[in-house]
């Protein structure tokens, strides 16, 4: 499956973005979904979890309450709404994706599949 990221931009703080992330090649239902971040100096981060059916999820607590993680199989298509943004949301954001199961994965080795990345830059 080939992922395709897409939505970031510069925002203030407080404001919000809804990053997307396309899947071709295979369809979408047929994977755990993530989203990842990773800042210049720092290790890649944890964002957030949804398993294929959308009936489970999970967020990183330093974005639980703020970001929300979606799927639309049938475009299949990930999502990642980002509210109340914070200087420190700022990085690149990539999405990942791996065969599903029952367990949710929290760590980027455990990922098959990653897009290109999208920055969020988040100014106060």
């Amino acid at each position: 499956v080939q992922l395709q990221a897409s939505g970031g931009g510069l925002v203030q703080a407080g404001g919000s973005l809804r990053l997307s992330c396309a899947a071709s090649g295979r369809t979408v239902s047929n994977y755990n979904m993530a989203w990842f971040r990773r800042t210049p100096g720092k290790e890649r981060e944890f964002v957030a979890v949804i398993n294929w059916s959308g009936s489970r999820v999970d967020y990183a607590d330093s974005v639980k309450g703020r970001c929300t993680i979606s799927r639309d199989n049938a475009k299949n298509t990930v999502f990642l709404q980002m509210n109340s943004l914070k200087p420190e949301d700022t990085a690149v954001y990539y999405c990942a994706a791996r065969t599903p199961s029952g367990t949710l994965y929290y760590r980027g080795y455990e990922y098959d599949h990653w897009g290109q990345g999208t920055q969020v830059t988040v100014s106060s």
